[in-house]
């Protein structure tokens, strides 16, 4: 139930209540008050762009069919990776535009293997580059932010090197982000960094940038965390979101779909209600057929959005 048809049923009840001439302790008393309790509880659904990562459509077909088949299942939006290629760059942007598809975001395909927090120039300087290469594409393809995961903790870079090194990087970086108005969107993944939420609004909180924000992963944090709260944590920092699955198994985990996990799907549409969420969600899940597109999509509705 939406948040207004709720208001607009607590309204009328309390109304006919009052009407009916019933005296305050028939209001504490079942079932008017308990028809209010249960209505107040009932999570709410949301409205969000649905969107897909570009990796997930088959990668048998031509670009432009990709973008048609995310159309004709129920995407509305899309992330695509960085594409250093002119010529691909302008065959993305047609194709979308063709599909009705808007290319709202861009995943950045350099920060693992070049991370901005390596001691190595070299390494740094193609990271960036890539940033760079990232954020002019958005802005060609009318997308308004860029996905960087800013560091990797490993044998050779700690926490701490991890952390000033990757935010100096990223400073150089702001001016253009600014100039584009396109925002880098920080997500938080299996990188060893940013394990919890109070960190993660810290490190964007230091670069004093409204061009430096969160991308929120709902899956990302199970095994350290639970969504809701890292959504109420990082709250209007957040930009963009990617939904995907999560299950813990005896053996080990498992990536799988929609509604298939451990998420408690209505306490993170309530999180996302309550610091007002209302962009795009973003599927990044395992690719398949059009069968299996339209089946996340369906999902997607039942447990992203909360419809029935």
């Amino acid at each position: 139930m939406r948040h207004s048809s709720r208001r607009e049923f607590l309204k009328s009840s309390v109304a006919a209540v009052c009407a009916a001439g019933l005296s305050g302790q028939a209001l504490a008393d079942p079932p008017v008050a308990k028809v209010l309790s249960e209505t107040r509880l009932l999570p709410p659904t949301l409205s969000l762009k649905k969107g897909v990562w570009f990796g997930m459509l088959p990668a048998k077909l031509s670009i432009a069919d990709r973008f048609r088949m995310a159309r004709d299942v129920g995407f509305e939006v899309a992330q695509v990776p960085t594409e250093p290629d002119q010529r691909k760059t302008e065959e993305f942007k047609k194709a979308a535009e063709a599909a009705g598809i808007r290319i709202e975001s861009v995943m950045n395909m350099d920060h693992w293997k070049y991370p901005l927090s390596s001691s190595d120039p070299a390494v740094v300087e193609k990271s960036l580059a890539g940033m760079r290469t990232s954020l002019h594409n958005a802005k060609f393809w009318g997308a308004d932010a860029v996905l960087l995961v800013p560091a990797v903790v490993n044998p050779q870079t700690s926490y701490r090197e991890a952390w000033t090194r990757s935010q100096k990087e990223i400073r150089k970086l702001i001016p253009l982000a600014e100039e584009l108005k396109v925002i880098i969107a920080i997500e938080e993944v299996w990188n060893k960094f940013l394990l919890s939420p109070l960190e993660m609004v810290n490190y964007i909180s230091e670069f004093q940038s409204p061009w430096v924000k969160a991308w929120f992963d709902v899956g990302n944090v199970l095994l350290y965390g639970y969504p809701q709260d890292w959504i109420h944590t990082l709250g209007s920092s957040i930009v963009k979101v990617h939904v995907k699955d999560f299950k813990r198994k005896e053996d080990g985990y498992a990536w799988v779909n929609l509604g298939d996990g451990d998420v408690d799907w209505p306490a993170v549409r309530q999180a996302f209600a309550d610091i007002g969420y209302s962009g795009s969600a973003v599927t990044e899940l395992e690719g398949g057929d059009e069968a299996y597109l339209r089946d996340v999509v369906r999902r997607f509705d039942r447990f992203v959005l909360g419809r029935s």
